[in-house]
């Protein structure tokens, strides 16, 4: 199964509290930090809610 490699470039600070926390469910605090999650629907539906803050690549 493929992964996603998540990178958060973009701050939170003034964003909405459900983007902050879908961030935060994604393991995303702080600029620049990186996180590995699984390819799936959940994943790619966190993704698509706060696409415009991440960075998204897909890994092996």
């Amino acid at each position: 199964m493929a992964n996603l490699k998540i990178e958060l470039v973009k701050s939170l600070n003034g964003r909405l509290v459900k983007h902050i926390a879908t961030a935060e469910s994604l393991g995303l605090r702080k600029i620049g930090q990186v996180t590995i999650q699984p390819d799936n629907t959940q994943t790619r539906g966190k993704i698509a809610k706060i696409g415009y803050l991440l960075k998204v690549t897909e890994v092996e």
